[in-house]
């Protein structure tokens, strides 16, 4: 079983930007893939960011490919999403999701944990 617990969400202005955290508790945690994904109001669930197990794999949506940039600690069961160059798009609340297999998905139908999620709001 995991737990993961996200903070550093918040408002900032466009162009401004946020890390956001996510604590993960439990065994084991490096065998997991570990993903970022966010739910705006009145819209679907959508990925953001993966990470593999390891950490040398990265994947990213198009929307955010080059502003913002996952990454993990597995000696602190720490990863992290460092957000930069916000957009008023880019306000959701913001999930961390683990995933068993090594290889991070895309969906988070794939993932088996998820966390609280943390507001991020982006003002223009």
């Amino acid at each position: 079983q995991v737990q993961l617990v996200e903070s550093g969400g918040g408002l900032v202005q466009a162009g401004g930007s946020l890390r956001l955290s996510c604590a993960a508790s439990g065994r084991f945690f490096s065998s997991y893939a570990m993903g970022w994904f966010r739910q705006a109001p009145g819209k679907e669930r959508e990925f953001v960011a993966a990470i593999s197990g390891s950490g040398g794999n990265t994947y990213y949506a198009d929307s955010v490919k080059g502003r913002f940039t996952i990454s993990r600690d597995n000696a602190k069961n720490m990863v992290y999403l460092q957000m930069n160059s916000l957009k008023p798009e880019d306000t959701a609340v913001y999930y961390c999701a683990a995933d068993r297999r090594l290889i991070p998905s895309r969906v988070g139908a794939s993932y088996d944990y998820w966390g609280q999620g943390t507001q991020v709001t982006v003002s223009s």
